[in-house]
């Protein structure tokens, strides 16, 4: 059996912080942005909307482009950095919101969160004998954002988008190859320092803004970009397919300059290479399912197409994905 797409949707806030709106705020400009990360506006989740609503929304819209019910949805994977709360995992709310009954479990590898949850999720489609899995990548990054700090407020946005996962015979289009990674020796290139249990929150944490997300920008740009080329170039070898054969490449939307470097390396000209962060920034594990239903719901992606993902952050860990697109 093979995993393929069989539908997807997309949730994303109606406030839009642009870069104006951060020239008030932050010492910065429009132009400063743009040359160092491509971005113009993200997406901010207002008062009454969380990761799991925003989940809630994007799954929704995937079963029914899928044309099925919840009641055929067998499991759900969120992929997410921030969690709904602690415990229980945000998964247990999103099914609830979705009227699911089906086992639910997250998933946390950062930016690449959604191409661990789409290879697990197609694992135990296949190895389990499912008919469908939800995937969602969901993230309210503005609530772990300082917004003070200029290295990051200008980077992070809101989203979520889904992808329903189908069984198709081994000959349909679907996942055709993966590859996965961890450098743990990186993780304080990304990482949010108290809150857990090796620093767990107190009055002193807080007041040090040890709550908020801290970035060594130059050295994640730099791992980001070999990490990318050489995931995809294993993934590409798993597929049994070769570079040129790939009709549209879809990167983390992290930084315009990550995914024109990481194009180049690999090949592949930007005119297939799937960005959309000039208008939701970086919204990490949503970020690429996200691409991919705007891709595909302006037919941009097309039936027998193949697709190249490829994911990176915190961990600092990667991965990628090839495929076929269409359903089985």
């Amino acid at each position: 059996m093979r995993a393929c797409i069989a539908g997807w949707g997309a949730a994303v806030p109606d406030q839009r912080l642009t870069n104006a709106d951060l020239e008030q705020l932050v010492d910065t400009s429009d132009k400063w942005i743009v040359e160092r990360t491509g971005i113009r506006e993200r997406r901010i989740a207002g008062s009454g909307e969380t990761t799991a609503s925003l989940a809630v929304e994007a799954g929704t819209a995937a079963i029914k482009q899928a044309g099925i019910t919840p009641e055929d949805i067998e499991l759900l994977i969120v992929a997410t950095a921030t969690p709904e709360q602690p415990i229980p995992h945000t998964g247990a709310f999103v099914g609830e919101g979705l009227g699911l009954r089906c086992g639910s479990f997250d998933i946390n590898a950062g930016c690449a969160g959604f191409v661990y949850e789409l290879v697990a999720g197609a694992a135990m489609l296949t190895v389990g004998g499912l008919g469908h899995v939800l995937v969602i990548g969901a993230e309210t990054l503005s609530r772990i954002v300082d917004p003070t700090d200029r290295g990051t407020c200008i980077i992070f946005g809101d989203a979520a988008a889904a992808l329903v996962l189908e069984a198709a015979p081994d000959d349909a289009p679907g996942i055709l190859g993966w590859d996965l990674g961890c450098d743990g020796s990186a993780t304080g290139l990304l990482e949010i320092q108290a809150g857990g249990s090796r620093l767990p929150s107190t009055p002193e944490t807080i007041a040090a803004g040890q709550q908020f997300i801290k970035m060594q920008g130059q050295e994640v740009f730099r791992r980001a970009v070999r990490a990318v080329v050489d995931s995809a170039t294993v993934a590409l070898e798993h597929a049994n397919v070769g570079v040129d054969d790939i009709d549209w490449f879809i990167p983390h939307q992290a930084n315009v300059r990550i995914l024109e470097a990481a194009a180049s390396r690999l090949k592949i000209p930007m005119e297939r290479t799937i960005v959309n962060l000039d208008r939701f920034g970086n919204t990490s594990a949503a970020s690429i399912p996200l691409a991919i239903a705007e891709a595909a719901d302006e037919g941009r992606i097309t039936d027998g197409d193949l697709v190249l993902l490829s994911g990176f952050g915190a961990g600092m860990a990667w991965g990628s994905v090839v495929l076929r697109w269409g359903r089985a």
